[in-house]
Order: structure tokens, then sequence, then C-alpha cells
């Protein structure tokens, strides 16, 4: 947080990407890190699959979804887990655009992704707006990839 730089941990099933980005949340808690821009210390995690399920409900609900944006666009850290999991809808893709952009240089983020950077333009649809959001991913952001084989598979075989 410090270098106001974000992160992407890039890996096979099962390396602890969420593990990683959760340590990195909770250590900017206890240390009460923040961003030049942000108000607070607040930190949050959230799988992909479930910021997609809050966005479907919010948009049935009058304004829900100007306040679902802000509410994942003003978190100092936010921690957003398999990444691209499931292939985005166009709605979604517009959302995730716009919190990039809300996001960009005033908050930091750590994502969790199996993908590479080309597989997350594809899986974003390859046109403009997966140019514009793997845009704001891409600068200021550290990539670090952390795996290449599945530790849960590691583990079970281990204790067989």
């Amino acid at each position: 947080m410090a270098r106001q730089q974000n992160v992407v941990f890039q890996g096979f099933t099962a390396p602890r990407k969420s593990y990683l980005g959760r340590a990195i949340a909770k250590r900017a808690c206890e240390h009460r890190m923040r961003t030049p821009h942000a108000l607070n210390i607040r930190a949050h995690y959230v799988r992909m699959p479930h910021l997609e399920e809050a966005w479907v409900a919010a948009q049935y609900t009058p304004g829900g979804a100007g306040k679902c944006l802000r509410k994942y666009a003003d978190f100092a850290l936010l921690v957003l887990c398999e990444l691209l999991l499931d292939r985005s809808t166009e709605s979604m893709r517009c959302m995730f655009m716009v919190l990039m952009e809300r996001r960009y240089g005033k908050t930091l983020t750590v994502f969790g992704t199996q993908y590479s950077q080309m597989d997350c333009h594809q899986r974003l649809g390859s046109g403009v707006n997966a140019d514009a959001i793997m845009d704001r991913i891409i600068h200021n952001t550290v990539w670090v990839e952390i795996g290449t084989y599945n530790m849960r598979e590691h583990i079970a075989l281990a204790s067989a």
C-alpha cells in the first residue's frame, strides 16, 4: 500500500491466492494503512461470483446500482478473488469497467485469478471494454505468478 501498487496473484487452482489477498487486507488494517484518497482504512474481501450476485440484486432496488458501485469503489483496499472465474455478462463487464475506473489511482485492489493477462482479456470479451478494464488492471500493478500445481491435490496425495 505504501508503494500505491495493485497486486494480481495469478496461478493454478489452490495455490493460496485468496489466503495471500486476505493476509494483505488484514495487515493493512492492523497497521492502519490507507491510500491518500481513502477516507478510512476499510478493507474488503469478495469473490467475483459474489460481486456479480450483489450487482444483479442491486439492479432491482431503486438507486441500488449506484450504491453497489460506491460501496466497492470506496474501500481503501479491495481483495477481489476468482477474477473472471465465470464468463462475464455485458452488464457485469460494464459495472466492472466503472468500478475499476473509480478505483484507479485512488484505492488499491488485490486480484486473485487463474488466468494470464491474455486469458483475462479474452474472458472479458476481447472488445473495447476488455481493453479499458485490462488497462486499469495492468498499469500500476504487480503481477505475481504463484504456482503451477494444485495444492489441494498435493496435500490430499501426501496425506493418503
